[in-house]
């Protein structure tokens, strides 16, 4: 089941019956023979394994005849990452934990494309004689991710104990936990509801491996969103949105919007019918629109238990220059107050 080659991230079995009862990392090992134990032990904790569409962050638990377990392979790495001398806007940092304001087009992990210039190259650069070592290195740990060009607030564990703390938070994904995640996203349109939820399993577009779609056989995603503003003219119409995550997949909120008919305004892969809705755009709202290059999303707010401290810990990050912008110009098109 295992990829030697690499042309495949994604591994998913079911669970046979004589398996009842096997720890999670044994049942991986037996089934994923090229992968080491220390690798698969890592992915479980690094949060890409998932047990009937639900992250299993424990490499102990025990599964049962018929449970769906899926793995995200993420592609390799050529060599260990190294420290980098990269500015990160801190918002808050201590012996455990790390929370920045992530940039536009700063990739999280090292990968194939991007070996470099990363997030964990950053971190590592400022945090290298302060991390404690996670599964045995000297690293740190990233319990959930945002696309290269979504800005916003991340968190990031120092030691072992803090990641562990975390990615259980991550995977319980606030439905009985603490964890709080918002993000501001602007939409072409308008939903007919002011609030409401998106129930649709996402996987991978299988016309095209850059992107995620609507599947039947997709894992279980769900978000949350309420509209803080609407705007419009002639010809034109843009919703400043909240949406919250209950599921946490690639592009979640990219694809769901899309699914509605309410792309995120500039979204190069979703939204690249809408190209000509900016014609309608006055200016300088139009040149901002244009100017943007990216998808008009960020990730506002994140709330979490400390792991040491059990003190739960709200951080906002404002919106990155081009957000800003295109915000203040939209303000004098308000249509309605949501309340």
């Amino acid at each position: 089941m295992a990829d030697p080659l690499g042309e495949l991230d994604d591994i998913e079995f079911e669970v046979a019956p004589e398996e009842n009862g096997t720890r999670l990392d044994v049942l991986l090992a037996k089934s994923c023979p090229d992968l080491s134990r220390s690798r698969l032990k890592a992915l479980i904790l690094d949060g890409e394994v998932f047990v009937n569409g639900e992250n299993a962050v424990q490499p102990k638990l025990k599964v049962k005849p018929g449970d769906l377990v899926a793995l995200t392979l993420p592609p390799p790495i050529d060599a260990d990452p190294e420290p980098q001398n990269i500015p990160l806007d801190v918002l808050y940092e201590d012996d455990d934990v790390i929370v920045i304001n992530k940039p536009v087009g700063m990739v999280v992990h090292p990968a194939p494309g991007s070996p470099d210039g990363t997030l964990v190259n950053a971190l590592l650069f400022r945090c290298g004689d302060s991390l404690a070592g996670i599964g045995g290195v000297k690293r740190p740990g990233i319990v959930h991710r945002l696309d290269k060009d979504t800005s916003g607030v991340m968190v990031a564990a120092k030691n072992e104990q803090a990641h562990n703390h975390l990615a259980a938070q991550f995977a319980d994904h606030g439905l009985t936990g603490p964890l709080r995640r918002a993000y501001a996203a602007f939409v072409w349109g308008h939903h007919p509801r002011f609030a409401g939820t998106i129930d649709a399993p996402i996987g991978r577009d299988p016309g095209n491996r850059l992107k995620q779609a609507i599947r039947d056989s997709g894992r279980h995603a769900v978000t949350h969103f309420q509209t803080l503003g609407r705007f419009g003219g002639e010809g034109w119409q843009i919703a400043k949105l909240e949406c919250r995550l209950e599921t946490g997949r690639t592009h979640q909120i990219r694809v769901h919007m899309a699914h509605t008919g309410h792309p995120i305004v500039a979204d190069p892969l979703y939204a690249s019918r809408f190209q000509t809705k900016s014609r309608r755009l006055p200016e300088p709202l139009k040149s901002i629109v244009d100017g943007l290059g990216r998808q008009a999303l960020h990730a506002a707010e994140l709330g979490f238990e400390h792991p040491h401290t059990s003190e739960f810990m709200l951080f906002e990050a404002p919106f990155p220059p081009d957000l800003a912008a295109l915000d203040r110009e939209l303000t004098p098109f308000s249509l309605s107050n949501p309340g």
